[in-house]
C-alpha cells in the first residue's frame, strides 16, 4: 500500500503543475485584466483615471509584467504557503480563504452525512423490496429529486417560508452578526439555520445515491456468494448487510473523495441564492473580476484536494470491496 500511495503522489506532481499552467492561462484569456474592470467601475461612478495613475496601478499590482513572470511569482510563493494578495479585497488570499472555509466545510460535511443517512437505508430497502409500492414511491421521489435543480429548490423554499411564515431563511445568521466575532449567540444562530442548505444541497445527491445503491445492490443479490451465505444459515438481514451491501457501498465510498474539493467550492449557485458566506461565491466573484491570484489560488486548492480525495477514495474502496487489490491496481 505504501508503494502505491507514494507512486500516486509522484504522479500528482506533474499533474498539478499542468493544472496550474492551464488554470492561470485560462484566467488570463479574457480581454483586459483586473484594472480594466476597476477603471470601468470608477468611470461609472463619474471618476476619471489618468494615464499616470493607470501606470502607477499597473506597477502596484504587477500587471505591467509578462504573464510568465506573474505566473512564476505566484506559483513560487504558493509553494511556500503565500497565495498572494487579492486585488479587489486588498488582503492576503490566505486570510480570505480561511475566513470562509470553516462554514463551507461544515455545510459540505453535514450535506454528505445527510445523503448517507437518508440514501443508504432507502436504497437497501428499495432493492430488497423490488417492485413493491414503496419501491415505486421511492423511485418516483428519486427521479423528482434528480430532476429539480438545487438552486430552484432553494428559491421555492425561500419563497414558501417568506410567504407562509414571514421568515427569511437566507444566510446563516442575521445582519446583526455580520463582521462580529464568534460568540455563543452567533453559533446558535448558525445551528438554527444550517439545516436549510444541508437539506437543499443534499436532496439531489440523496436522490441520485438512492438509485445508485438500489441498482448496485440488485446486481449483487442474485450472486452465488449470497445464496451460499443463505444456505449457511445466516438470516436474510445478516446476509444482505454483511456481504452485498458492503460491495454495493462502493459509490458511497467513492464520493468521500469529492468531499475535500467540496470544502473549497461548495455549491456556488445555491450559496448565492441563500446568501451563504462560503467560498463558492468568493471564487465566482474573483473569476468575474479577474482577480487572478485569488482565482488561481482557489483553483489550485481545488485541484490539490481533488487529487488527495481521489487517493483517499481509492484506499477506502480497497478496504470496503475485497475484490479490489493494490497489486491489481499497480499492474493495471
Amino acid at each position: 500500500m505504501a508503494r502505491y500511495i507514494v507512486q500516486r503522489l509522484l504522479y500528482a506532481i506533474p499533474t498539478l503543475i499542468m493544472i496550474s499552467l492551464v488554470s492561470f492561462a485560462i484566467i488570463e484569456l479574457p480581454p483586459g485584466d483586473y484594472l480594466s474592470s476597476y477603471i470601468a467601475k470608477l468611470e461609472q461612478q463619474g471618476s476619471r483615471v489618468s494615464q499616470s495613475e493607470l501606470e502607477a496601478l499597473q506597477q502596484r499590482y504587477g500587471l505591467n509584467q509578462p504573464v510568465y513572470v506573474r505566473y512564476w511569482k505566484w506559483i513560487s510563493n504558493f509553494v511556500r504557503g503565500d497565495m498572494g494578495m487579492s486585488f479587489e479585497w486588498n488582503r492576503p488570499v490566505k486570510d480570505l480563504v480561511m475566513e470562509r472555509i470553516g462554514l463551507t466545510a461544515l455545510i459540505s460535511l453535514l450535506s454528505t452525512l445527510f445523503i448517507w443517512a437518508v440514501a443508504l437505508p432507502i436504497g437497501i430497502y428499495s432493492a430488497t423490496h423490488q417492485y413493491s409500492l414503496s419501491d415505486y414511491l421511492f423511485t418516483f421521489i428519486g427521479f423528482l429529486g434528480v430532476g429539480i435543480p438545487d438552486f430552484l429548490l432553494a428559491l421555492v423554499i425561500l419563497w414558501w417560508a417568506w410567504s407562509t411564515f414571514g421568515v427569511n431563511l437566507g444566510g446563516l445568521y442575521g445582519p446583526e452578526f455580520i463582521g462580529e466575532p464568534w460568540t455563543w449567540p452567533k453559533v446558535m444562530e448558525v445551528v438554527k439555520r444550517i439545516w436549510v442548505p444541508m437539506v437543499i444541497i443534499g436532496t439531489a445527491g440523496t436522490a441520485g445515491m438512492i438509485r445508485t445503491m438500489r441498482a448496485n445492490l440488485l446486481d449483487e443479490l442474485p450472486q452465488p456468494y449470497v445464496e451460499s451465505a443463505r444456505a449457511s444459515g445466516l438470516s436474510e438481514t445478516e446476509t444482505v448487510l454483511k456481504y452485498p451491501v458492503r460491495i454495493a457501498l462502493s459509490p458511497f465510498v467513492s464520493t468521500v473523495g469529492w468531499m475535500l474539493p467540496g470544502l473549497i467550492s461548495g455549491t456556488t449557485i445555491v450559496a448565492i441564492v441563500l446568501s451563504l458566506p462560503t467560498t463558492g461565491p468568493l471564487l465566482l466573484k474573483a473569476l468575474l473580476s479577474q482577480d487572478m491570484y485569488l482565482a488561481a489560488s482557489f483553483i489550485m486548492l481545488l485541484s490539490i484536494l481533488t487529487v488527495i480525495g481521489t487517493l483517499v477514495s481509492d484506499i477506502l474502496l480497497v478496504l470496503v470491496d475485497p475484490r479490489i487489490r493494490f497489486d491489481d491496481v499497480q499492474a493495471g
